[in-house]
């Protein structure tokens, strides 16, 4: 089983990128399970969203205290909340920011991990582009898909296209999709430099 646990702000659409992730898994015929847990349910407030995905039917209904994967869609959320909690040791680590991870404040934290597996992508200023809107759910899905290589980006589309019609599906299908590249890119330039 493949827990993700997604961490971000009342607003920013937490639970509906974990809803869409399930819907991209199902997509490929997987088991997929998504739920929220919320604290204060206002804008702004912090907000822990859940995915599992597994080959076989999901019966867990708790929440993901040991995720493989985090999708921190607030970088804002880095010293306010231990979005590390129980990260896997081989887990991926995605952040919707434009800054390092040194700049962020958690280098030497995140340097105990696969530098294969983590990635800064700058999915709401991706989203303002294809959106108008600087929500990052959808773009960071597209990231996710990228790093991970657990669902594709056909998937997410899909999902996308299930939750949302008309220019906002367009919209955020499109910021999939540039995410996706962002990542891809960010990935294979760290591969050749290992390789060097």
């Amino acid at each position: 089983m493949f827990q993700i646990r997604i961490h971000g702000r009342g607003g920013q659409g937490v639970v509906t990128g974990a809803e869409m992730l399930s819907i991209a898994a199902f997509e490929q015929g997987r088991h997929a399970q998504a739920f929220p847990s919320f604290g204060s349910e206002r804008t702004g407030a912090p907000v822990v969203a859940f995915c599992r995905i597994d080959d076989r039917e999901i019966r867990l209904r708790e929440p993901i205290m040991a995720p493989d994967a985090l999708i921190i869609q607030d970088p804002t959320l880095l010293h306010q909340v231990d979005v590390f909690q129980g990260l896997r040791p081989d887990g991926y680590v995605l952040i919707n920011s434009t800054r390092s991870f040194d700049a962020l404040g958690v280098g030497e934290f995140v340097r105990r991990f696969r530098r294969a597996r983590l990635c800064n992508v700058p999915a709401s200023e991706i989203a303002q582009r294809h959106l108008g809107r600087p929500l990052p759910n959808a773009a960071l899905l597209g990231g996710f898909a990228a790093i991970s290589g657990l669902i594709t980006l056909d998937a997410v589309a899909h999902a996308i296209r299930d939750k949302f019609a008309g220019k906002v599906a367009e919209g955020n299908v499109a910021a999939a999709t540039e995410a996706f590249e962002y990542v891809r890119r960010e990935m294979e330039e760290l591969s050749d430099a290992a390789a060097d």
